[in-house]
């Protein structure tokens, strides 16, 4: 009893910082009619700087931002669908409950920027043509939580970023997690990130670099030793601490015999080495 009105505590307090989140203070100090035309004008030698610009649930849907400063900005629950962000600047952006679906941030700055929640799919599990693409982006020391299915991150750099659920975003853990279910995060930088409770079922990361990542509880299963794809990764000093490997494809990995926690992992005779 007294373990369920913890939780039970826990949970409300969550949807209270959520309710927060819900009704931003203030509204956009630009309409998006505004920023399209800024759009129109802009060129890569002057492109548009929208730093610290409240842009807050504007329809931005479609428009190329032309690798736009936006450094700072509030985009919460902006619809960025369609819309090409690559190569902008998105540090310390607050990206938190936009639409992305089929948006592309490739090679984007989004140093510890703020993408939580976001929707990636008018679906359960998004059709390959819905998710967005972050190739070569640089989400370093980012916080990342919500629904990435088949999104690419390939190359992305994701070093010190937290993709874990409550203390660390906010969220509780064990009722939602980040899910990255058949993502490409080959060759992605994950150094000392946060992945506790993580989903990667089916996702590949060959050749990623988790050396000190926190893989505490992470989900890296699948069906038929389909699980998610590590060949080649290193995981020097990497926490494995109840992470699932049931059916993970461990082939070629470097540091397996100094990752923390292999002992505590599940299911660590059903993975592919």
């Amino acid at each position: 009893m007294v373990q369920a009105v913890a939780i039970l505590a826990r949970i409300l307090v969550a949807l209270s910082a959520l309710a927060l989140l819900s009704f931003p203070a203030r509204a956009a100090d630009l309409s998006a009619r505004d920023v399209a035309a800024r759009l129109v004008a802009a060129t890569a030698a002057r492109p548009l700087d929208l730093a610290g610009h409240d842009l807050t649930r504007l329809d931005l849907s479609g428009l190329d931002f032309k690798a736009a400063r936006l450094s700072g900005a509030n985009l919460f629950g902006a619809d960025l669908s369609g819309a090409n962000l690559a190569g902008a600047d998105l540090s310390r952006a607050l990206l938190d409950r936009i639409t992305m679906v089929s948006a592309r941030f490739d090679r984007a700055d989004l140093t510890e920027a703020s993408l939580l929640r976001p929707s990636g799919s008018a679906h359960l599990v998004g059709a390959p043509d819905e998710a967005a693409t972050f190739t070569g982006a640089r989400l370093v020391r980012a916080k990342v939580f919500g629904r990435f299915h088949r999104a690419d991150l390939t190359g992305a750099d994701l070093t010190d970023a937290t993709l874990a659920p409550f203390g660390r975003t906010g969220f509780i853990e064990h009722i939602w997690r980040t899910e990255f279910l058949a993502a490409r995060l080959d060759g992605a930088r994950l150094v000392r990130a946060d992945l506790g409770h993580v989903l990667f079922a089916f996702a590949t990361l060959k050749g990623a670099d988790l050396s000190g990542a926190r893989l505490v509880d992470a989900d890296l299963t699948g069906a038929d030793l389909t699980g998610a794809d590590l060949s080649g990764a290193d995981l020097t000093n990497a926490d494995l601490t109840g992470a699932d490997l049931s059916g993970a494809r461990l082939t070629g990995v470097v540091g397996l015999d100094k990752a923390r926690g292999w002992d505590k992992a599940r299911n660590t005779a059903a993975a592919v080495r």
